[in-house]
């Protein structure tokens, strides 16, 4: 039931994150690259869902059908990657001082997550709202000719209009290769990746069996759950905004940290649920599932964006991309662990489609597993300024 995350179905991402950015930095153009890869995923999703949509109800197997989910979330996840590099490249500034270049990639991550957030409140919210309206194989048809149109528009783009800047025809893949291994020689950016990963690898992610008693056992309708992603959204675009006016400033390890905490408060919220403590205070089910469930499912992620610009701020000149992607990988393994971790843990505390009892002490158990990290939170560096001047 507690089923892995998507990166589960491309063990091969990992590695191919990271590689594909040092082809990327090691490019004459590097958006060059990064705008190939994008066409490419846009084409291996648009295939997956348009073939969903089309092909006849009676010669669609389960296997089939796994086959085609799997294509469309490796194209997601390459997309990622090309996102990654695309906002590491773009936050390159040679000629900048160190203090305009930590202020210019904390701006343009926020920029991003505040752009991602938008485009997900849209896409949960035509989602939720066309599940009662239309088929399945319609609504696969449908998102799979936006894909076709995306598709279209970016093979429209000329980029020689784009100006793009050129690397040096000396900064090969072996050389881009020993820039990244002298940058993570480093003990801030090696201890706070470290710890980043194990923040998220130790957690055991109960998030399919949630989805299952809230599905299964509490009968709650599929519009709920939508509402649910469509706030979590909202929840990170309002994320981005406040940190970007008003958290920049506030020390790194302090923030994690602190985000970490909320994560735990809101599992043990879970446990009452589950317990209906919340029921009996008469507040609905699919209230609390709308607000306290979406913004739990968001806050695993909310982190990211901090330790982003922190890894910004550390990462020595001409390594962006790749130790952007090197992060983003070993978080993406770290999802990996916690949820073969998560289904660990449901059969060990025996929960079943028929039996939820136990699911209160799997909580407790994920709740002790989620503040684990913070008795080694030191090794996130707690000022920027001092680590570059010891540098």
């Amino acid at each position: 039931m507690s089923t892995p995350p998507r990166f589960s179905c491309c063990r091969t991402l990992p590695t191919f994150r990271w590689s594909e950015s040092l082809f990327t930095e090691s490019s004459p153009t590097p958006f060059t690259l990064e705008a190939s890869t994008g066409s490419l995923t846009s084409s291996l999703e648009a295939v997956s869902w348009l073939a969903i949509a089309l092909l006849p109800s009676s010669s669609i197997s389960v296997f089939t059908v796994t086959l085609l989910l799997l294509l469309s979330n490796l194209g997601a996840a390459i997309v990622e990657v090309a996102n990654d590099a695309l906002v590491a490249e773009a936050g390159k500034q040679p000629k900048s001082t160190n203090k305009s270049r930590s202020s210019s990639s904390g701006e343009l991550q926020s920029f991003v997550w505040t752009a991602a957030s938008v485009g997900g409140i849209l896409g949960n919210l035509i989602g939720g709202l066309s599940i009662d309206r239309f088929s399945p194989q319609t609504m696969f048809l449908g998102f799979g000719i936006i894909l076709i149109i995306q598709l279209l528009r970016t093979l429209a783009i000329r980029e020689s209009s784009l100006n793009l800047p050129k690397n040096s025809s000396n900064n090969g893949i072996r050389k881009q290769l020993s820039v990244l291994l002298v940058a993570l020689r480093k003990p801030e950016i090696a201890y706070a990746i470290a710890w980043f990963a194990a923040s998220h690898a130790v957690i055991p992610v109960l998030t399919g069996t949630m989805f299952f008693y809230q599905i299964e056992h509490l009968k709650l309708d599929s519009s709920v759950l939508g509402l649910s992603k469509v706030f979590g959204q909202v929840a990170m675009l309002l994320w981005s905004i406040i940190y970007n006016r008003q958290l920049k400033s506030v020390r790194p390890r302090k923030l994690i940290s602190a985000v970490q905490v909320t994560l735990a408060v809101f599992m043990l919220s879970d446990v009452l649920f589950v317990k209906g403590f919340y029921r009996e205070m008469g507040v609905p089910d699919s209230l609390y599932v709308v607000i306290f469930s979406g913004l739990l499912e968001v806050l695993f992620i909310f982190k990211v964006l901090p330790f982003s610009v922190l890894m910004a701020q550390l990462c020595p000149p001409g390594c962006e991309g790749s130790l952007m992607a090197f992060v983003m990988s070993a978080i993406a393994l770290a999802f990996i662990i916690s949820g073969y971790l998560g289904v660990a843990l449901v059969t060990y505390v025996g929960i079943s489609d028929q039996d939820f009892s136990a699911l209160p002490k799997g909580i407790l158990i994920q709740t002790a597993f989620t503040l684990l990290p913070l008795f080694w939170n030191s090794w996130i560096p707690d000022d920027v300024k001092v680590q570059k001047k010891k540098n």
